[in-house]
C-alpha cells in the first residue's frame, strides 16, 4: 500500500473504532438520515453526535448534503468495500501463514 492509501486506512479504522460510530454508519448505509434525527437516537448532545459523523465523513465512510436547513447523511458502500478489501489482505497473509505452517508439518520427519 502507499503512503495515501496506509492514511486512508488510518482514517477508516479511527472512524470504526468507536461504538457510537459504528452505529450511525450502519444507520447510514440502510438509508439518508438527518444529522438532527440521528442525534435524537443516542443520549448525547447534538454537537457530539455531529462531531461523530464528522470523523465518518473525514474518513470517506459518508457524506452529507444540505436539504434547506437539514443536513443529510448517507454511507458510502464504496468506501466500506474499501475497508474489507484491507482486512481481505490481512486475512491472505494470515491463510499463507497457515498454509506454510501446514505444509512444515506434513513434511515427515527424517530418519536417523
Amino acid at each position: 500500500m502507499d503512503e495515501s492509501s496506509e492514511e486512508r486506512a488510518d482514517a477508516f479504522f479511527h472512524a470504526l473504532s468507536d461504538r457510537t460510530r459504528r452505529d450511525i454508519l450502519r444507520r447510514v448505509l440502510a438509508g439518508e438520515h438527518s444529522v438532527t434525527n440521528l442525534a435524537a437516537e443516542y443520549e448525547m448532545s447534538f454537537a457530539a453526535v455531529q462531531k461523530h459523523v464528522a470523523v465518518l465523513e473525514r474518513a470517506g465512510l459518508l457524506a452529507k448534503r444540505r436539504r434547506g436547513r437539514e443536513q443529510l447523511a448517507s454511507g458510502d458502500v464504496e468506501a466500506v468495500r474499501s475497508v474489507a478489501s484491507i482486512l481481505d489482505e490481512f486475512e491472505d497473509i494470515w491463510r499463507g501463514r497457515i498454509a506454510r505452517i501446514d505444509d512444515l508439518l506434513a513434511i515427515p520427519p527424517k530418519e536417523e
